[in-house]
């Protein structure tokens, strides 16, 4: 009769520890792993700059030599004279001498200025400048899991391997 004891006894601790094992607070099992439900790649755009060169034609003011314009002004005063002494007799030769050099002169710095405003010259040069070329860059990933009857989500580095998350204590082990 002891026999049968123990082993009645040795049953009974046995069945009743497989389903107390089995349950948790609310009837259900407590699961060792999250079941995820979704993954999607979170993004980021981003600029990354990169040197644009281009050959390009610049026109250039050349150096001028005589900036007081006295060639201009000194060879038209001396064309104006010249033909101011051409006109007219007596005291009237002298004046239209000396204004025909003085109109000479204002013509030819008008001339020599007009003539170094239009005097350039053309290069090649090479000019740069930053473009940005717009891209998408993974920067997590948010990950939807479920938990027994709780679901949530959680964003992740590295996009998780497998259908499952661990789970230590009711909550994730990452």
């Amino acid at each position: 009769m002891n026999k049968c004891l123990i082993i009645s006894l040795s049953t009974i601790i046995a069945l009743s520890s497989i389903a107390l094992t089995g349950c948790n607070d609310n009837g259900k099992a407590n699961p060792n792993q999250a079941d995820i439900l979704s993954v999607k790649a979170v993004t980021k755009t981003v600029s990354i700059p990169h040197k644009v060169c281009e050959q390009v034609a610049v026109t250039h003011h050349a150096a001028v030599k005589d900036e007081n314009k006295l060639v201009g002004t000194g060879l038209g005063g001396a064309i104006g004279g010249v033909l101011g002494h051409q006109v007219g007799g007596g005291k009237g030769k002298t004046l239209a001498t000396v204004a025909g050099a003085v109109a000479g002169a204002v013509a030819g710095r008008v001339v020599q200025d007009k003539y170094q405003a239009e005097n350039t010259t053309t290069s090649m040069e090479q000019l740069c400048h930053n473009e940005y070329t717009k891209s998408d860059k993974i920067v997590g990933y948010d990950v939807t899991y479920k938990i027994g009857d709780k679901q949530d989500t959680i964003r992740l580095e590295k996009e998780p391997a497998g259908d499952t998350l661990p789970v230590k204590n009711g909550h994730l082990a990452i």
